[in-house]
């Protein structure tokens, strides 16, 4: 493979000078001179070329990045509502299950005041006391 690109580089660069001899009118020196001012003028479109590309980069770069700031403050927002969100309702079910157990306590209570009622009065009537 290595051979065969060899020797298509090899007629290209012999096709160029051929080209250049050519154009000059078979004079080494101008066909030179007319290589290089060709040479240059690549160069020049090429580094114009990358320059403008350079700066469309640069520009979609900061477009790219704000995209992706406001992409981030919106997940923040997000997250922080649904953090909220979970905390108000975690305070709520703490409340409900606080008042619940209130309830439940106090049945508790209320049961076994009567109960101890109910046996105070039943100890009672085993001594002679009245119900």
């Amino acid at each position: 493979m290595s051979g065969r690109a060899l020797r298509i580089g090899g007629v290209v660069a012999a096709a160029a000078a051929g080209y250049y001899l050519y154009t000059a009118g078979g004079d080494p020196k101008v066909a030179q001179k007319k290589a290089e001012a060709d040479a240059s003028q690549l160069s020049s479109k090429l580094k114009s070329g990358i320059s403008g590309k350079k700066k469309e980069l640069e520009t979609q770069e900061q477009e790219l990045k704000q995209k992706a700031s406001g992409s981030l403050n919106e997940v923040a927002t997000d997250t922080k509502s649904i953090i909220a969100d979970g905390q108000k309702k975690a305070s709520e079910y703490q409340q409900k299950a606080s008042k619940e157990l209130n309830k439940a306590v106090d049945k508790f209570d209320k049961e076994v005041t009567e109960k101890a009622a109910q046996a105070k009065s039943g100890i009672s009537s085993w001594f002679g006391g009245s119900k």
